[in-house]
């Protein structure tokens, strides 16, 4: 590894368990930063941190859970970073959560519950993180959207909205915190597959998904991670208010 993150300390959300999360900790910690990672599934969370300790020099990482719906979780999480580590250097907002439903049979809870995780949340911990990122006169902050905030999928309209939201959400507060030194970006996945996606998703629908990769195969967790590792980095020092494409998918 080359020690892109050498140094920085990385605070990554929903990174427990086998997704873009726990990939994109163990990535920074290759990369030499001091990570702490947070979930807000505590038992998958110290078993992440317990298989990250070889990576972080034999130590496992400060593992904080958080229910990113929840305010008061995400500022003490951002606290708990600090008080651990003294600053934050790189926040990653992973968390999210899909649903596949038709319009007219999906319930208000529903939307509700996936706009929560994988838009407002994006929100929160970015509110919760700039105080001191502007203090400090840098930072940066990775957002994880999808390629369908640009790309249409029958049953998948609350996702897809909140992943679209995400990306506008990134360019504005990106106009805003470039005053402070700070940047924020984000990538868009189109299909990474882990263990937990696949017990989710209805079968038959990962296979016909791949099948429209131009490799006709999905991304890994790390091939996703690898790209917000550079948005994290020095490497990526002009660029803001971006979203990447992490994508084979064909025009």
């Amino acid at each position: 590894m080359s020690g892109l993150l050498h140094d920085k300390v990385v605070v990554v959300t929903a990174a427990a368990g086998t997704g873009i999360g726990s990939a994109m900790a163990r990535r920074a910690a290759e990369e030499g930063a001091v990570v702490v990672i947070s979930d807000r599934h505590a038992r998958r969370l110290e078993e992440t941190a317990g298989q990250l300790a070889e990576v972080c020099g034999g130590e496992a990482p400060v593992a904080i859970p958080c229910d990113v719906t929840d305010q008061a979780q995400v500022d003490a999480l951002v606290q708990g970073a600090l008080d651990a580590h003294g600053r934050i250097d790189v926040l990653v907002n992973n968390a999210g959560l899909g649903l596949a439903a038709d319009v007219v049979s999906m319930t208000d809870e529903q939307w509700d519950t996936v706009l929560a995780v994988s838009l407002t949340s994006v929100m929160r911990c970015t509110r919760a993180v700039l105080p001191s990122m502007y203090a400090r006169g840098s930072g940066c902050i990775v957002n994880n959207a999808s390629v369908l905030g640009w790309r249409a999928q029958a049953q998948q309209s609350a996702y897809a909205a909140a992943k679209a939201g995400v990306m506008a959400f990134t360019r504005c507060a990106a106009l805003e915190a470039a005053a402070h030194g700070v940047r924020i970006n984000a990538v868009a996945p189109s299909l990474a597959m882990h263990a937990f996606l696949e017990k989710v998703t209805p079968p038959g629908l990962l296979d016909h998904l791949a099948a429209r990769e131009a490799f006709g195969r999905p991304a890994t967790p790390e091939e996703v991670a690898n790209v917000m590792v550079f948005l994290a980095s020095d490497l990526s020092s002009y660029m803001t208010g971006e979203v990447v494409s992490v994508s084979s998918q064909h025009a």
